[in-house]
């Protein structure tokens, strides 16, 4: 339900409007049938990384209206990621879990800014309808902004070529620093914590494959980020 409250709060803002509810139904307005997936085959990956921060801008643009009381804290969602990281601390491992524990406390003991985050923000949740491009299927978080620009480092999910790609890691730092007013580094700070978050999620479930995907392009992540 924090979802809901987001899409309540924004009203409309750079995400899909919330109609109506009735216990746990929503209904929603129609957002299109275009994910900004599709785009990327046609317009480039630079041309959808331009739209993504353009629906960010939206999504973080100013509301005169409280936040909502009940969504996620940031720290309590990374507290997969620091679970693993303990455990890796306790068995000698200085592993990559280690390392984006400590990048995330020191982003959420320094945020930039907090304020509501949708939460889940990738290509196949930002559609084109009516009213242009919108974010959907928030999971409603609060904290800094950065980490809304995290997931897009590791999307779209069948193109490893692009996530992998030092140049592409770069510029989307640029841009969407530019969008949060947020340096760069930071920017790649909280990708790599995010990737090793969602890795330890994979671990969870035991999915190798994706654990490994996620830890590959954080490493690339990492890798940009210390050569700034």
């Amino acid at each position: 339900m924090r979802g809901e409250h987001f899409l309540a709060w924004r009203r409309g803002e750079g995400a899909v409007r919330l109609l109506g509810r009735d216990g746990h139904s929503m209904l929603l307005e129609y957002a299109g049938d275009r994910l900004l997936s599709q785009d990327l085959a046609e317009q480039g990956d630079n041309a959808t990384t331009a739209i993504a921060a353009e629906v960010m801008a939206r999504l973080f643009s100013p509301s005169k209206h409280p936040f909502p009381p009940d969504l996620q804290p940031l720290r309590e969602r990374f507290a997969s990621l620091f679970s693993k990281a303990r455990t890796d601390r306790e068995d000698g491992r200085n592993s990559l879990y280690v390392e984006a524990a400590a990048t995330a406390e020191r982003l959420l003991a320094d945020p930039h800014d907090v304020r509501p985050l949708h939460g889940d923000l990738h290509h196949d949740n930002i559609m084109h309808g009516p009213r242009g491009w919108l974010a959907i299927d928030p999971k409603g978080v609060l904290g800094d902004p950065g980490f809304d620009a995290a997931n897009m480092f590791y999307n779209p999910l069948d193109r490893d070529d692009l996530c992998l790609d030092p140049q592409r890691i770069a510029h989307m730092a640029e841009i969407f620093a530019r969008t949060l007013g947020q340096a760069p580094n930071a920017i790649l700070d909280h990708a790599i914590a995010y990737g090793c978050l969602s890795a330890s999620w994979h671990h969870e479930d035991a999915n190798e494959a994706e654990e490994n995907r996620e830890l590959a392009i954080a490493t690339a992540i990492r890798s940009v980020r210390l050569s700034l």
